[in-house]
Formats: C-alpha cells, structure tokens, sequence
C-alpha cells in the first residue's frame, strides 16, 4: 500500500490489512509520543515518571519496526492518503 493511493493485492490482502493497521498504531505511537513531550516541557512529571516514559517509548518505537518488518513493511510505507485532508503520517512535523 502506498500513500498515495490503495492498492490493494488480491494474493496478499494480509500485508494489506498489516499496513492499514500499523498505521493507526503508528499514529497512536506518534501521538503518545506528542503528549509525553509536553508533559516533559511542563514539568508534569518526577524524574522517576520521565525515565519509565522515556524506556516505554524506546521499546514501543522499537516494537513498531520489528512489526513493520514482520510484515515486509517500512515506517514509509505507513500512511493514507486522506484526500483533501491531506495524507496521514506523512510527515512528522506536526
């Protein structure tokens, strides 16, 4: 599946349906990420809290590429293409 489009493969729809999930949890993962940062910047958080945030993040992203790679699949094969919206997860400035 590419961002641009669906192109669904009729002999593997399983690595179809793997992208089409990964990507939500790619977007969840990115969006924890996101408020864990802003926790951090607002000083929310014991140095206790920010170490086990930090190590919980590092397994997740870790997680997520050996998922990807599970499935034949990299970080910038996730995304939709959401038309006018604009294509998510395509880039990571937000």
């Amino acid at each position: 599946m590419t961002t641009a489009q669906v192109d669904l493969d009729p002999k593997d729809p399983g690595r179809d349906l793997a992208s089409l999930v990964l990507t939500v949890v790619e977007l969840l993962r990115q969006l924890m990420e996101r408020q864990a940062i802003r926790r951090l910047d607002q000083g929310d958080l014991g140095a206790e809290q920010e170490e086990r945030l930090g190590t919980a993040l590092m397994l997740l992203d870790e997680r997520m590429t050996e998922m990807c790679r599970a499935h034949g699949l990299r970080r910038e094969d996730l995304g939709l293409d959401l038309g006018p919206l604009g294509t998510l997860l395509a880039d990571d400035s937000w």
